[in-house]
């Protein structure tokens, strides 16, 4: 499992590891508040983060796979988010060394586990895996684990599986946290009388951040809904009845379409909607620009998607959390490696992430908030992306 690695290469991918690490946004970004992305039939290539390490692809180009391979898989190509970590995880291990058999499953459960198959039976001597649902892989990973073969979950802690060695992912809490204080700030829940008017709208119910983004959110409004500041007209509430299959704009749609129906067609302000990715916050938008006439409410959002960071800069959505897949991907590249140099992955949470058969050591990385005030600094000068892309 050990490999030897060219120490050019080594020195260009990890000087980026260094100097963007994961938890270094915060210090990059404007205050914040004390606080899955774009439909699947919409295309996405046009959103690809521009380009950061032309010197590290080029020596990648130039260098043999010499330390090993490396499995990824990944849930679907049709969403943004996930084309941008796949292309970036490939990107910083081929220019550590590694050969990388990148595989997308369509959101297709079977095919994810076909996938991960394939790459135990040529040779991948480790796994980093972004699973479509947490609870599905316990078969598969069963035969990794008896080959040997480590794994690392990827943003998604997979569930039930004692295969499972480290997880990389950014703090799904603190994601929530800031959408929470975000509308707490933005509604002065503190001081103004209110009531204010809130709907809310999470993720899938098999992805295990859903319900980290949810309970953060939660956490920082419940007292607000108990206490009458806040009033959830639809009644929706518990996570179970605001969760959203695949992360679906056009379920988020629908059910945001049924919201207005029953409880703002007659000219109720509706004051904020939490929803915690960009997708939920398109289906949203999509609703209120066809059923609503009231005064815009604040509207959360998660991964800064090009669609959504438009409707921010049109004040269409307020604010996005921002986590930078560089940051990920080259932290998850750090474990990879100390995985094939036989020694411990670098970790900075052995508590939180319990996936039914222990806690799994994890490295979360910090996400920040953008809105329209910080996105410049976050999202173009950063690289993330070009000002021709948000036009």
């Amino acid at each position: 499992m050990k490999r030897k690695l060219l120490s050019g290469i080594l020195s260009v991918a990890m000087a980026a590891s260094l100097l963007a690490g994961c938890g270094s946004a915060a210090e990059t970004s404007a205050p914040a508040p004390a606080a899955e992305t774009k439909t699947e039939t919409e295309t996405t290539t046009e959103a690809a983060p521009a380009e950061t390490a032309t010197e590290t692809t080029e020596a990648a180009a130039e260098t043999p796979a010499a330390g090993g391979k490396v499995g990824v898989a990944m849930p679907t190509k049709d969403l943004q988010r996930w084309n941008q970590d796949g292309a970036n995880m490939e990107e910083q291990l081929k220019a550590a060394g590694y050969e990388v058999d990148l595989q997308y499953a369509s959101n297709d459960i079977a095919t994810q586990v076909s996938q991960i198959e394939n790459m135990i039976s040529s040779g991948a001597q480790v796994l980093v895996i972004a699973s479509i649902d947490g609870d599905s892989l316990g078969t598969v990973l069963a035969q990794a684990k008896e080959a040997g073969i480590k794994v690392i979950a990827y943003d998604r802690l997979i569930m039930n599986s004692d295969a499972v060695s480290y997880y990389a992912t950014f703090d799904n809490y603190m994601v929530g946290t800031k959408q929470g204080e975000y509308i707490k700030e933005q509604l002065d829940l503190d001081n103004a009388e209110g009531p204010f008017n809130l709907e809310i709208f999470t993720g899938d119910p098999g992805d295990n951040n859903a319900r980290f983004f949810y309970g953060g959110a939660i956490d920082v409004l419940k007292p607000y809904i108990d206490n009458g500041k806040l009033v959830v007209k639809s009644g929706q509430v518990d996570f179970d009845n605001v969760a959203t299959a695949n992360w679906s704009t056009e379920n988020a749609q629908s059910r945001m379409d049924a919201i207005i129906s029953a409880n703002y067609a007659d000219g109720t302000k509706l004051d904020a909607v939490l929803c915690s990715n960009d997708s939920t916050a398109l289906g949203v938008t999509n609703s209120l620009e066809a059923n609503y006439t009231g005064e815009w409410p604040i509207i959360t959002g998660q991964d800064c998607d090009v669609a959504n960071v438009k409707n921010m800069l049109a004040g269409k959505q307020s604010m996005s959390i921002f986590k930078d897949t560089r940051d990920l991907a080259a932290k998850t590249v750090e474990m990879v490696d100390a995985i094939m140099k036989g020694t411990d992955a670098p970790v900075n949470d052995t508590k939180t992430y319990d996936n039914g058969t222990g806690v799994i050591p994890s490295y979360l990385c910090e996400p920040v908030f953008a809105d329209a005030n910080n996105y410049k600094e976050l999202l173009i000068d950063s690289g993330y992306y070009t000002e021709d892309q948000l036009k």
